[in-house]
């Protein structure tokens, strides 16, 4: 069963995020009090811990949830295999997969600190369809 290994905020763009005991995510917005959520379709941003432990495998040291700017960190789900529209049901929260990958920002902390980063290829971003607390161990159910 897939779920949810952290929740992590940060309070402004181009840090990594940290973890948090749990975290409201609000309709239309994303993770409340985290500075990339806002009004448009990369609200959340998901990464699953198969692609830290890829990267861990490269040699980079001192990874763990949030490193790499994601605010769902997950267990159990191959993320960049869902087709875009795939709704996640987590908790009481539902979120629409909006995109797959993203332009990689040429000097973030994980490219800066390892030469690579695996959030282009295989993180996820999506869109708060119903509101609602994410905690680590919430069950992650793909809605088709």
């Amino acid at each position: 069963m897939a779920k949810v290994i952290a929740v992590n905020i940060s309070e402004k763009k181009g840090v990594v995020k940290h973890p948090i005991e749990k975290g409201f995510f609000k309709f239309n917005y994303g993770l409340e009090g985290d500075a990339h959520a806002g009004d448009w379709h990369r609200q959340v941003s998901f990464l699953g811990v198969e692609s830290i432990d890829k990267m861990k495998a490269k040699g980079a040291q001192g990874l763990s949830a949030g490193k790499f700017a994601e605010n769902i960190t997950t267990e159990g789900i191959i993320l960049y295999e869902l087709p875009i529209g795939t709704k996640l049901k987590i908790g009481e929260v539902v979120l629409e997969v909006t995109q797959i990958g993203k332009e990689c920002h040429a000097g973030c902390e994980i490219m800066k600190l390892v030469g690579d980063c695996i959030m282009p290829r295989e993180g996820i971003f999506a869109k708060v369809l119903e509101a609602g607390y994410i905690q680590a161990g919430d069950d992650i159910l793909v809605q088709k």
